[in-house]
């Protein structure tokens, strides 16, 4: 792939330079890119007390050349959202649940730019039945798909598919996942003899405050309606971003291994347990110096080949990889606008990739 940086997020009012956001809401609407919300720690690292900041901005692009410009026409959301569960369709961006400073969400929106009027559109479709930040969504024609996410009292192992042009329907109930799972990478895509929607790693926080990160993939055949495992990945990987490709081919794009984030809870944990205040501090000291000097998360592009059943490692990406964000299709181009590129820290950049042909 031809990896380059496509375009840069804006710098926001008060601040000197654009910090970029974690768990944006973006895709392709009227050939055009929206990135829209997210979140971000503008004042301090979280370890020295900074407080996360949610935001409700819309940003537009359009292609010019190699790069995608920034339109000067500002639009908001109906309220700041991050780690929204989101997708392009052929009627806009749907964006479903999230989590803002007054919780987690179970609203979701459909955003729609009016073509050739500097006009963005928000409407409101059905509630999800419940409420759920960092799930997973895909789309198969006009079928919304949503998996999974972070609930107030746990990770969700439900299922749920929308109708587009059945939308008075609501959400329609579908087969549990085999486990609870958030951060996870959800594409539609077909098999041999079948079209199937896949679930691809993750991870799940147990009440002890220590996740379990996953490898698993599994498959949920849409004609059978039922979920069956396939072959593992090849190392635990969450909060990654993926895209169908080709005929058969499922692409990730990084992600986290969850080395550092297994060591940081770790560490969270025996300072909630720790009584003697020296002994606690000293556990602060050290997770505090994990987080500053987190390495960052993998490079590596993934191929999954849903006929074969294997997996390769087909590229690497010569950036910061960003998680927490959103891969999308543009042509023969991938685009992966900002997102989280060490342990608090967003980036501000749109990366773009060219994809190989090749790919079946």
């Amino acid at each position: 792939m031809q990896w380059k940086i496509a375009g840069e997020l804006p710098v926001a009012k008060n601040q000197s330079k654009a910090l970029g956001f974690a768990g944006p809401v973006a895709g392709v609407c009227e050939k055009k890119m929206i990135v829209a919300g997210g979140a971000n720690f503008p004042d301090a690292m979280p370890w020295f007390g900074g407080r996360k900041k949610y935001y409700s901005d819309v940003f537009v692009y359009v292609k010019k050349g190699s790069r995608v410009v920034l339109q000067k026409k500002q639009f908001k959301l109906a309220a700041a959202v991050a780690y929204a569960a989101c997708c392009s369709t052929s009627k806009g961006i749907v964006y479903a649940g999230g989590e803002n400073e007054q919780g987690i969400s179970k609203k979701v929106f459909l955003l729609q730019l009016i073509q050739n009027a500097p006009t963005l559109v928000v409407q409101n479709l059905p509630d999800l039945p419940v409420a759920v930040t960092n799930a997973s969504m895909t789309v198969n024609g006009n079928t919304i798909y949503i998996a999974g996410g972070e609930r107030a009292e746990g990770v969700s192992d439900m299922f749920f598919s929308l109708d587009m042009e059945h939308i008075e329907a609501g959400w329609k109930q579908l087969p549990l996942i085999p486990k609870p799972v958030s951060h996870a990478v959800l594409v539609f895509q077909k098999s041999k003899d079948h079209e199937g929607v896949f679930l691809v790693g993750g991870r799940r926080k147990n009440p002890n405050g220590i996740s379990d990160l996953y490898n698993s993939v599994f498959e949920f055949d849409l004609s059978k309606e039922q979920w069956t495992e396939k072959k593992s990945l090849p190392y635990t990987l969450s909060a990654g971003t993926g895209i169908a490709t080709g005929m058969h081919s499922i692409l990730l794009f990084g992600g986290d291994k969850g080395e550092t984030f297994h060591k940081v809870e770790i560490l969270i944990a025996a300072i909630n347990a720790e009584k003697d205040d020296l002994k606690k501090q000293q556990l602060v000291q050290q997770k505090n110096q994990l987080q500053i000097t987190h390495p960052g998360f993998c490079k590596e592009v993934l191929c999954y080949n849903t006929i074969t059943g294997e997996w390769s490692v087909v590229d690497s990406i010569p950036f910061d990889t960003p998680v927490t964000t959103v891969a999308f299709k543009r042509g023969k181009n991938v685009l992966m606008p900002s997102g989280e590129i060490k342990a608090g820290i967003r980036s501000p950049y749109i990366l773009s990739a060219t994809l190989n042909s090749d790919l079946k």
